[in-house]
């Protein structure tokens, strides 16, 4: 049987019908069927991804090389936290009920394809995740609707509105962190400090390096990253980057370096600071491609690479550490806007200086 509370039949909503071409508009609220959940969007979250799909990046809308992803019309947004409002019938066994707090990971899995089967749901060969494919809409509306077979967690009540938005980038903080191997006495490096590369920090602490340097262009982001626990800030527009690192290893490089700056000149600085044998990763989405020298990878340092995508199996490790006090969050989210000033919110999100991690409050 389902359930529901009193909704009403529309909605505004953020539409993205193109690059370049989003509007606010009313929509019909969507309806809860079977094994489905709807929620009243408490927040969601501005991702720099957001921005460069609105910007019209290949990566969303297609080139040569590859075809759009992104289906338009779609209502945008995958960093969220709201409340159940409606229930689907065989939503039993999930355990969920009316009012409760929760949020979705940002993929809605096939469960069917190879790698879903194999346990890698985050490489869903469907790769449907909330905001850019019409059939798992986003957050950034007044309700929002989980298909059947998305993973749902509960937020514990104690969490602030602004914590629990950030539980979507803290997951794919956490993943890249995973994803480094990184170990006690390692000097990793990580470039961006950017919702996602604080959380990088503030995860990449929680394993005790034995220094912790963060790289960003802009003061008030690494002055945020020492307070969460950089050892070390480097701003690479003014500071010597590769001198500073080679001091702290003797001249021997980084064991690890994870990419978060969006940027693809950070590639190259990432392959020269590390260490023969080090670790790259690289989690961000580009805006174009790079280049680089590959010799360096191989015969010249012999790197491990790894790629870093969605968060796997840490959104439930990030609101235990959260509701804990274990990752420190103070100071990220740096802006709230109403709907109707989207356009405005992401405006600050593109220019970068003046923010960090934006919220839609519908």
């Amino acid at each position: 049987m389902s359930q529901q509370s009193e909704i009403p039949r529309t909605m505004q909503a953020v539409i993205c019908h193109g690059p370049g071409d989003y509007r606010l508009g009313e929509v019909p609220t969507p309806l809860a069927d079977s094994g489905e959940v709807v929620i009243k969007v408490e927040a969601c979250g501005v991702c720099a991804s957001d921005v460069k799909c609105f910007s019209g990046a290949p990566l969303f809308w297609g080139d040569s090389s590859r075809p759009a992803y992104v289906e338009s019309p779609v209502v945008p947004g995958h960093e969220f936290v709201g409340r159940v409002v409606s229930m689907g019938p065989c939503c039993e066994p999930t355990g969920l009920k009316i009012g409760d707090r929760v949020l979705s990971e940002q993929i809605v899995p096939c469960w069917r394809c190879r790698s879903c089967r194999r346990g890698s749901y985050h490489l869903c060969v469907e790769n449907r995740i909330y905001g850019f494919r019409q059939a798992v809409q986003g957050a950034m509306a007044e309700y929002m609707k989980f298909p059947a077979g998305a993973l749902i967690h509960r937020v514990p009540e104690d969490l602030t509105v602004q914590q629990a938005a950030l539980i979507e980038p803290l997951a794919c903080s956490m993943h890249a962190v995973e994803r480094s191997r990184m170990d006690l006495g390692d000097v990793v490096v990580i470039a961006g400090a950017g919702t996602l590369g604080l959380g990088m920090v503030a995860a990449a602490r929680l394993r005790n390096p034995a220094r912790l340097v963060a790289l960003d262009r802009f003061d008030h982001r690494l002055s945020l990253a020492r307070q969460i626990g950089a050892d070390l800030a480097l701003n690479v527009d003014r500071d010597d980057v590769e001198s500073a690192v080679a001091e702290m290893t003797d001249g021997f490089g980084c064991d690890v370096f994870i990419e978060a700056t969006g940027h693809p000149d950070a590639v190259n600085v990432g392959l020269r600071l590390l260490r023969k044998g080090g670790t790259f990763v690289e989690f961000s989405v580009m805006a174009r491609e790079t280049s680089t020298d590959w010799t360096i990878i191989g015969d010249s340092k012999e790197l491990t690479i790894y790629g870093a995508h969605l968060g796997p199996g840490c959104y439930p490790k990030v609101i235990d550490y959260l509701a804990r006090g274990m990752l420190r969050t103070e100071g990220i989210v740096t802006h709230e806007y109403p709907l109707d000033r989207f356009a405005e919110a992401f405006d600050l999100v593109h220019s970068g200086g003046n923010s960090i991690k934006v919220l839609l409050r519908p």
